[in-house]
């Protein structure tokens, strides 16, 4: 099939004004985490769900809630509590003693937008209520079955596991999200400019910038950016290195990692560098993209032994090293 690279290119040229439109009504709310808005952007151009770590305080509600505004959709922000029940997320029957029927009551999963707020410290049926929702984009209330919206985001934000209180997410549940973003502070130049926004005026309003139906447009053009076989390959082994790292000069490793990334990992590792193409403004797909993108996408789905634990071995130790390793093409 030939490829016509330059027809992609005007189609992205086309399409990143709009970007650049949207990075700057962003900008007006929030000062620095560049790269939680750049995640945010990706998981809205791959439809893929974000799982956000940090502590509180670091600008993940007003960055969501900005974009919502920005693109003119629905936001629902949901505090996840350790009371939290499966039906207050996704909604329940309600009993009409008038008439003795049962009407309908949706919950706020039905949103374009939804921030889990500290996700973890929900037990598990909740957890798992959100994400089924995520993975089938559907959610059953009594016997009927209702679609989500067809613009639908998760970003789930939670604490450090070390914080007491919290209730891990299983591996399997947390391989959903396409992306895990580990936030942290801002430097203190940024902090400055952010105490000075506090102190100063009200903030300028967010524009709406997009529709739901042009993101959608933007979607489909991040489809088309091209990925070479040979970019394809790289993912690929990448990938496999998580797995079987001895057949990629890296048996140091083997002995550290309990599991490596699923095949999922390898098709998030493809939108997602289609994605951060597109914000660069190119067509196609170059092995520094997958590289920036790649610690975001494996972090939680490199699973590493006790051995590795003990000493003080993270998976962004393990995910460096397999990126310095493995042969760039």
């Amino acid at each position: 099939m030939l490829i016509d690279v330059p027809k992609i290119k005007d189609r992205v040229a086309e399409k990143s004004e709009l970007i650049h439109r949207l990075q700057g009504e962003l900008h007006k709310a929030i000062v620095g985490q560049e790269e939680m808005l750049s995640r945010l952007l990706v998981g809205l151009l791959t439809q893929g769900h974000i799982l956000l770590e940090g502590v509180p305080g670091l600008a993940k509600t007003t960055a969501i809630k900005s974009l919502a505004e920005a693109l003119d959709t629905g936001f629902q922000r949901i505090q996840f509590t350790p009371d939290l029940l499966p039906a207050d997320l996704v909604g329940t029957m309600i009993y009409r003693p008038s008439d003795g029927s049962f009407t309908t009551r949706k919950g706020p999963i039905f949103s374009n937008f939804i921030l889990a707020d500290e996700i973890n410290r929900a037990p598990s049926k909740v957890q798992s209520a959100l994400l089924e929702a995520m993975q089938e984009h559907q959610v059953t209330i009594g016997e009927t079955t209702y679609p989500l919206e067809g613009l639908f985001l998760v970003m789930a934000t939670q604490n450090p596991i070390e914080q007491e209180g919290t209730y891990p997410l299983p591996e399997a549940q947390v391989d959903r999200f396409m992306l895990k973003v580990k936030i942290t502070y801002p430097q203190p130049a940024e902090e400055r400019k952010v105490l000075d926004m506090a102190l100063g005026d009200a903030p300028m309003p967010i524009r709406p910038i997009a529709s739901p139906g042009e993101i959608a447009e933007m979607q489909e053009v991040v489809k088309m950016v091209y990925i070479d076989d040979q970019v394809r390959d790289y993912i690929l082994n990448l990938v496999r290195a998580t797995r079987r790292p001895a057949e990629f000069g890296l048996k140091e490793l083997e002995p550290l990692i309990d599991f490596g990334g699923s095949p999922r990992a390898s098709i998030y590792l493809g939108t997602g560098s289609r994605a951060v193409a597109f914000l660069a403004g190119r067509g196609y797909v170059t092995p520094q993209d997958v590289k920036d993108i790649a610690h975001d996408v494996l972090r939680h789905r490199v699973i590493l032994t006790y051995e590795a634990e003990a000493e003080q071995i993270a998976s962004e130790d393990v995910i460096k090293k397999i990126l310095d390793t493995v042969p760039v093409p």
